[in-house]
């Protein structure tokens, strides 16, 4: 199983990061299967970092095996739907890139990918069209649609497909909108798409 995920795939989060508001191509980057973090487990803070950041997205799970997908079959290759958070070393992130190094580590420790509870996409509705949000004990801290994305779903599809030969169980974060910030110890994560909660868990 691989975890593929999409950076930069929002404007508002691009420009709240400073970085290039559009892109000529999706920005992909991979977390390893030791990253996931799934059924409402805690997720625990790590000791090398000072300042972890939740990242909300839309995840998409691959159900058939695919190499050169067209963006116009690329639907046919997920049926499912979630909310999940992708967690960042921020200050390694920043210091590693400064340096002009990879910045894997910072992304892709273990419990990093969070994933809620899937869900077909017929239930949740238009992949292209879905309101979701990240509540921190209580209060709304970020909000999204897809609608807004640079990058459809199925675009991202068809250009990892060109590189990497998609597996069924694979899954695909979509990229974050506005909003990230620090997690801290005690926090209350609860994520949704439209007014239906699929992530519920606590940072330790």
């Amino acid at each position: 199983m691989k975890i593929f995920a999409v950076g930069m795939n929002y404007a508002n989060h691009n420009k709240e990061m400073h970085h290039a508001l559009l892109l000529p191509e999706p920005v992909i980057f991979m977390k390893p299967d030791s990253a996931l973090l799934k059924d409402d487990k805690p997720f625990f803070i790590p000791d090398f970092s000072s300042d972890i950041h939740y990242e909300t997205e839309v995840v998409v799970k691959i159900n058939r095996i695919g190499k050169h997908i067209a963006e116009q079959f690329a639907h046919r290759y997920y049926d499912d739907v979630t909310i999940g958070i992708d967690f960042t070393a921020r200050d390694l992130q920043a210091e590693l890139r400064k340096k002009g190094l990879p910045w894997e580590i910072s992304k892709g420790f273990d419990q990093s990918a969070v994933t809620g509870t899937f869900v077909p996409l017929g239930e949740a509705g238009d992949i292209q069209g879905l309101d979701f949000h990240l509540d921190i004990d209580g209060k709304t801290v970020q909000y999204g649609n897809t609608a807004d994305m640079l990058f459809t779903v199925d675009q991202i599809i068809a250009y990892i497909s060109r590189f990497f030969t998609l597996k069924i169980g694979d899954l695909i974060y979509t990229g974050t909108p506005a909003g990230v910030g620090t997690v801290q110890i005690g926090n209350h994560l609860q994520g949704y798409i439209g007014d239906r909660k699929l992530l519920d868990f606590h940072a330790r």
